[in-house]
C-alpha cells in the first residue's frame, strides 16, 4: 500500500521523467521480527524497465540509504535527492544502481537494549534479503554498499563496521557519533534533552554500557580494524553542527588514521541542516558509483 506521498512520487516519476523511465517504487514490507509493516522506497534506474531482445534484463548494484532522526523512507527523494541523482546520471557522472531506503523511525538502526525493537535484525535478516530477491540486484559484496545521514550515518557506519563481509563501501554525512562517556550521557538523560531521551529509549536509561559499546562505530572500527582495510570509507560533517557531531567525526578520522585504515573525510563549512546535506549529497553518490566500478 502506498502512502499518499509515495503515490505522488510514483506519478511524478512517470510524468516528469517519462523519457528516462526512472521510477521510485514505494511499498510496505510486513516484518515478522518487528511485528508490523515497514515502509520503504526503492529508486530504480532508467534502464531497469528496458527489456528487449537486444537489451536483456540486467542486474544492478544496490546502495542502502538510511535516513536521519525525524525523517522517513521518502526524505531522500522529497528533499531534492531524486532530481540531483537524475541530473548526475544524465550528466554521465554516475552509473546505474538501485537505491533502497527503509523507514527506521527513531531506532538508530540497532536492536534496542531492552530487546523490544530488533531493528538491526530486521534490516539484516528481512529487509536486505527481501530487497535483493524482489529486485534485480547483484547479490555480492562488491555490489552492495550503505550510506546514511545523521542517525542514518551512525547506522550506516555501524552496519558496515560490524559486517565488513557484507558491504564493499560505506558513507555517512554528519553521522550521529557521540564521544561522551556513558556517565556523561546519563547526566544528559536526566537533564531532559529531547535527543538524549531518544537515546535512552534505544540504549537504556541509564545507558546500558555493554550495549552502547557493542554498537559504537568507533569501538567497532577498533575491534574489526583488520577487516576494514577492504572497505571503502567516506564521511563528512559540518564544522558548525548543532549537535556537535563534528567532534565524533574528527575522532573517527583520527582513529582510522592511527590504525592506517584508508578513508576519505571532509570537514566542511555548514551545520546540520537540509541545505548542508544537499550540498554534499552529489559527492556521496559519485563516491558510491566509483566504488561500484561504474565510472562514466
Amino acid at each position: 500500500m502506498l502512502r499518499p506521498f509515495g503515490l505522488l512520487c510514483l506519478l511524478l516519476s512517470l510524468a516528469v521523467t517519462a523519457a528516462a523511465q526512472s521510477r521510485i517504487d514505494c511499498n510496505v514490507l510486513k516484518s515478522r521480527i518487528l511485528g508490523g509493516g515497514v515502509h520503504y522506497c526503492v529508486m530504480l534506474p532508467s534502464g531497469y524497465d528496458v527489456k528487449t531482445a537486444n537489451h536483456p534484463a540486467q542486474q544492478y548494484p544496490v546502495l542502502y540509504f538510511l535516513h536521519g532522526l525525524g525523517d522517513d523512507e521518502q526524505t531522500l527523494f522529497k528533499t531534492g535527492g531524486w532530481n540531483l541523482i537524475e541530473d548526475l546520471r544524465q550528466q554521465h557522472k554516475i552509473g546505474e544502481f538501485i537505491i533502497a531506503t527503509p523507514d527506521a523511525k527513531a531506532s538508530f538502526y540497532v536492536n534496542s537494549a531492552d530487546g523490544k525493537v530488533r531493528y538491526s535484525d530486521f534490516f539484516l535478516h528481512e529487509f536486505m534479503p527481501y530487497i535483493e530477491t524482489s529486485y534485480r540486484i547483484r547479490r555480492e559484496r562488491r555490489s552492495r554498499a550503505i550510506a546514511g545521514i545523521s542517525m542514518g550515518g551512525y547506522g550506516a557506519l555501524r552496519f558496515a563496521f560490524s559486517n565488513p563481509d557484507l558491504f564493499s563501501a560505506v558513507s555517512a554525512q554528519s553521522a550521529a557519533l557521540i564521544t561522551d562517556s556513558p556517565k556523561d550521557l546519563n547526566a544528559a538523560l536526566h537533564s531532559g534533552s529531547p535527543l538524549f531521551k531518544l537515546l535512552g529509549s534505544v540504549f537504556g536509561n541509564p545507558i546500558n554500557v555493554p550495549h552502547w559499546k557493542a554498537n559504537d562505530p568507533l569501538e567497532l572500527a577498533r575491534k574489526n580494524r583488520a577487516a576494514l582495510n577492504n572497505l571503502a570509507i567516506y564521511f563528512n560533517c559540518g564544522r558548525d553542527d548543532e549537535y556537535g557531531f563534528e567532534v565524533g567525526a574528527s575522532a573517527l578520522d583520527r582513529q582510522l588514521q592511527d590504525e592506517h585504515i584508508k578513508h576519505e573525510f571532509h570537514l566542511y563549512p555548514g551545520n546540520h541542516g537540509v541545505s548542508y546535506f544537499g550540498a554534499h549529497l552529489g559527492e556521496v553518490v559519485e563516491f558510491h558509483s566509483r566504488m561500484f566500478g561504474l565510472e562514466k
